[in-house]
Formats: C-alpha cells, sequence, structure tokens
C-alpha cells in the first residue's frame, strides 16, 4: 500500500496570488515548492483510489480507467473542483464516495455525468476494495466531513483533512487502531487564539502525540505556516514531517518508507 500526496496546500494554495512573502516568492521561482488543493492518491491491492478531486488538471493526470474509485473528504470547491470538468469526460464510470451532504458543491450532484456517486458513507461503518479496509471517521469541520482510515493487512494510514481538532469519537478510535502514518490537517502557524476551522501546528502535534503513530505528515499548508519553515523558525519533533506536493510513503512488508518525490528516490 502506498500513498502519494498530490497536493498539500490550504484553500489559497502556494503561491498565493499577489502575496511576496518570502513562501510565496521562493514557490514562483522554484516550482518543487508549489503546493495545490490537498488530495493525495493511494495505491493498494484493492486498486487505485483519489482522495479528493480538487486538482484542476484532472483529465490530464488520469486516463479512462486509471482510477477506480474516488473518495471525498467534503464538498468544499478546492476538493472536488476538478470533478467539474471530468464529470462530462468519456469512458468507465468513477464511483465516488463521501459524507452525506444535500448539498453537495453546486450542481455536481445534479448532473454527475460520468461521476457515480455513491450512497453516503455512515461513520465508523467500513467498506472494502479488495483487501483494502476503509473507515470513514468524523472530522470537526464548517461542512460535514469524514477523514479515512486504510488499512491493508496490517498496516494503516489515516487521513485526516480538513479538521479543527478532533472528535472525541475519531480520537478514541484511533487511539485503538493506531496508524502507521498519520496524515493531518496543519493549516495555520501556532497561534494564542483557538483556529476556527482548521488546526494550527500546536493543535495538530497535540493530535501527533496523543495518537502516537509510527510517522506524522502535516498537510493542508498554508504560505504563512510555509514562510516560518523557511525562515526556519519552527522546528518539528522527531517522526513528524511536512507535506511536500508528489510526496510519496509505502507500506509493505518491510515496514513504512518515505520513498520518493517528484518521481525521485529521496530516501
Amino acid at each position: 500500500m502506498k500513498i502519494t500526496l498530490l497536493g498539500t496546500g490550504d484553500v489559497r494554495q502556494v503561491p498565493v496570488y499577489g502575496c511576496d512573502c518570502e513562501a510565496c516568492y521562493r514557490a514562483r521561482i522554484d516550482v518543487s515548492y508549489v503546493r495545490r488543493p490537498c488530495s493525495a492518491l493511494l495505491e493498494s491491492a484493492g486498486g487505485r483510489l483519489l482522495l479528493d478531486g480538487g486538482l484542476s488538471d484532472l483529465c490530464q493526470r488520469f486516463k479512462p480507467g486509471d482510477l477506480d474509485a474516488i473518495l471525498l473528504t467534503h464538498y468544499h470547491v478546492d476538493h472536488v473542483q476538478g470533478l467539474f470538468h471530468l464529470r462530462w469526460g468519456l469512458g468507465p464510470t468513477i464511483p465516488v464516495f463521501g459524507p452525506e451532504d444535500q448539498n453537495g458543491c453546486a450542481d455536481l450532484l445534479k448532473h454527475p455525468g460520468m461521476l457515480a456517486f455513491q450512497p453516503p458513507l455512515n461513520a465508523f461503518e467500513s467498506i472494502y476494495f479488495g483487501d483494502l479496509q476503509l473507515t470513514p471517521l468524523p472530522l470537526q469541520h464548517s461542512k460535514p466531513t469524514f477523514g479515512y482510515l486504510l488499512r491493508e493487512g496490517d498496516h494503516s494510514i489515516a487521513y485526516l483533512t480538513d479538521t479543527v481538532g478532533l472528535p472525541p469519537e475519531t480520537e478514541a478510535y484511533l487511539k485503538q487502531h493506531t496508524p502507521d502514518l498519520l496524515v493531518v490537517d496543519c493549516s495555520h502557524p501556532p497561534t494564542e487564539i483557538p483556529p476556527r476551522n482548521h488546526n494550527d501546528l500546536n493543535m495538530a502535534l497535540a493530535i501527533h502525540h496523543s495518537l502516537q503513530p509510527g510517522k506524522t505528515v502535516l498537510t493542508h499548508i498554508s504560505h504563512e505556516l510555509d514562510a516560518m519553515f523557511a525562515q526556519k523558525l519552527i522546528e518539528l519533533p522527531a517522526g513528524v514531517y511536512l507535506a511536500e506536493d508528489q510526496m510519496g510513503w509505502s507500506l509493505d512488508c518491510g515496514g513504512l518508507r518515505r520513498d520518493w518525490r517528484m518521481g525521485a528516490l529521496i530516501g
């Protein structure tokens, strides 16, 4: 089982339009620092699952038949905008799974095209893609939102974006099913006033310390947080990593490893 973080930015992405902060300037001159809409690709024996559809170039990234399913965390525009173009394509239908949200996003549910929206998932009720077990986990956000525990064999990945803290029942569940890899929302630099809709660094690290996963990767990164890391104003504890677009992690009989970025092995 492997996961590739296709996008790791917040709703504004990096660089932010019109911003000349250190993070945005750096991303304009070096594409390796660009952060696209938060999304990931999970590959396992059970198939290839796209986690969120916010990338605007889905039609260029994936050929017809490349994806076995799309898994949505929620229906905010930055997590579904790529589906508006994809839906009018030709080829086999793509099953789409996600939380109950009658409003969806614009007319996506009303006119799905080649997207086959499935009945809404239920919290803590697992579904299966071959040997891959997928369990929806409620998160705290301004729209109905799920994170997911993805388990194959003895290995698991928790993908938790977007959220501010964790609901007690989700935290308790993950303490009972400790993931090898935790990918968690960390949109803001450390703040004195708790943020409204996304974790700041303090909250993300508190989740890491509470769950004690094998490794933690911080995603849904803002340009403000990126700038602080660029200026070396923040140091992460052991076992915690700042996500990068195209960062990949693999889980197999050899355990967990970070094994590529931008198509190159990075160790």
